[in-house]
């Protein structure tokens, strides 16, 4: 694993294609204070800029993934600051969730609040079985704002999006999964590996017919459905102009395993 920059409560590594990008700060229970989201941001710049990359594993290691926002921070906000603090993590979660490659959270331990949120900005939710869930937002007098009030029902639908946020309760992996609120569940032990497995997987795929197609998905769940195919039909027309089409398409009729370059 080669490291790409220093950081002091993330890490940032690439294995191959796939890029791992760890909340390293176990003190806080991975907080999202403004240090940690800082650098999640930087982390982010420096992805994206990256042609290589292709896929991308956001995880907290092996104990806890992200257990909220910093209530020690939050604690004593004025409104004002308040606005300043959450709009701040906004910004760097719609970033990964409009990031062109393809996301994964592998979740071992804590995902709360802020933490679930982060989460739900990515493609997949890997869990190990010990992992935990929720919104214990409402227990604090506020509710889940990094997105969660956007994203979450989108994810698994309303009524259990409010089942979940309105309660505050902690939920079980399994459970998680049942909701759909997680993709897959593994052994804790597994999960960053599993993670890298599908990673590696997607880094294989044609970069630039993932990229319109995680544009297509997100674009139509913002407008109507005729609309939404018009702009697919716009998206995969692109396609038809780049290299790794004509390539994919050869590979398939010469039965062999495409070479994707990403043009």
């Amino acid at each position: 694993m080669i490291c790409l920059v220093e950081y002091t409560v993330v890490t940032l590594d690439k294995e191959g294609a796939v890029a791992v990008l760890t909340l390293n700060n176990p003190a806080t229970l991975n907080a999202l204070n403004s240090t940690l989201v800082a650098e999640m941001g930087r982390a982010l710049d420096v992805i994206a800029a990256d042609n290589q990359i292709r896929a991308l594993i956001v995880t907290g290691g092996e104990k806890v993934f992200a257990a909220g926002g910093d209530i020690k921070a939050m604690m004593e906000c004025t409104p004002l600051a308040a606005r300043e603090y959450v709009s701040s993590i906004h910004i760097v979660f719609n970033r990964l969730a409009e990031i062109s490659i393809p996301t994964i959270a592998a979740i071992c331990g804590y995902a709360l609040g802020g933490g679930l949120e982060l989460a739900a900005c990515c493609d997949f939710r890997f869990a190990g079985e010990g992992a935990r869930f929720g919104f214990p937002e409402v227990t604090l007098g506020i509710f889940p704002a990094a997105g969660g009030s956007q994203r979450i029902p989108r994810l698994i639908g309303v009524g259990k999006a409010k089942e979940l946020m309105f309660s505050g309760d902690i939920i079980d992996a399994k459970t998680a999964l049942g909701l759909g609120l997680v993709n897959r569940v593994f052994p804790d032990s597994e999960v960053l590996t599993k993670a890298k497995e599908f990673a590696q997987k997607l880094s294989t795929r044609a970069p630039l017919a993932l990229r319109y197609l995680k544009a297509s998905i997100h674009a139509g769940l913002n407008t109507d459905l005729n609309t939404g195919l018009e702009q697919e039909l716009e998206k995969v027309a692109i396609l038809f102009s780049t290299r790794d089409q004509k390539e994919g398409m050869r590979a398939f009729m010469e039965k062999r395993k495409p070479n994707f370059i990403g043009e």
